[in-house]
């Protein structure tokens, strides 16, 4: 059932968004003039074949990339035209990152890897390893603790990965392609703790391009050339990809 989310605040506002790369006859517009709001508590997916600008749009909400021209509100702050050091500040503070790869360092324990994003953001020793230890529980490895990402299955893996994402409590859960490694049963397992996590009140954003996936999402956006070609599509909607 999709839930009616019209009435929270905005999260993420794109308005009138370009990325161009080169000039001239090299010209490159990967997004334009691409306007999209997310709210407060939406779970929705993003969509799009190869070149549609999909990945273009989530490193720009990412705060990874600057657009060309058009303004970016991250939770009510125009955060487009910020340097590096602003950026990485917002994206330590606001922003959580989920991707297909899990980048997690071999060396250290899970709880360690989880611990990270807290070491930016200065918080003591004992305060880092005890909300990590809580954002581990949070997705079931609470038993995992001290193993290492080569003691651990993919979704496993993963499970580490997303509570690394959300021990900084961000406003916006990042997901880029978060199942693409992952077999049938794992890929489930891990969609489940992301409907946990929006079903507790984060807002979560995904990059998927398997159906089965963005269906389990509660609106899907479907990027093509650039452009946001629909950004209302239900679950149901996803019937046939290729009408869009």
């Amino acid at each position: 059932m999709i839930n009616n989310k019209t009435d929270k605040p905005e999260i993420i506002r794109l308005e009138n968004i370009f990325k161009i790369y080169g000039s001239g006859e090299t010209e490159v517009k990967a997004l334009n003039n691409v306007t999209l709001i997310v709210r407060q508590g939406e779970y929705c997916s993003i969509m799009g074949p190869s070149g549609s600008g999909k990945s273009t749009a989530m490193n720009i909400i990412g705060c990874l990339d600057r657009p060309t021209s058009g303004s970016y509100y991250l939770d009510n702050v125009n955060v487009a035209q910020m340097d590096d050091t602003q950026l990485a500040h917002i994206r330590n503070k606001k922003l959580g990152f989920v991707f297909q790869q899990f980048h997690l360092l071999p060396q250290l324990t899970a709880l360690e890897n989880v611990t990270l994003p807290m070491v930016y953001a200065s918080l003591p020793k004992n305060e880092r390893l005890e909300k990590a230890a809580e954002a581990l529980k949070r997705v079931g490895l609470g038993n995992r603790l001290e193993n290492k990402p080569n003691q651990l299955s993919g979704g496993q893996q993963q499970r580490v990965a997303i509570a690394r994402s959300i021990v900084n409590r961000p406003v916006v859960l990042l997901a880029d392609e978060p199942t693409g490694a992952l077999d049938s049963r794992t890929t489930q397992e891990v969609l489940d703790i992301f409907g946990e996590l929006n079903a507790s009140g984060i807002t979560v954003v995904m990059v998927t391009h398997e159906p089965e996936v963005a269906r389990q999402t509660e609106r899907i956006v479907w990027f093509r050339d650039g452009e946001v070609i629909e950004s209302n599509l239900t679950p149901a909607d996803l019937v046939n990809t290729a009408t869009f």
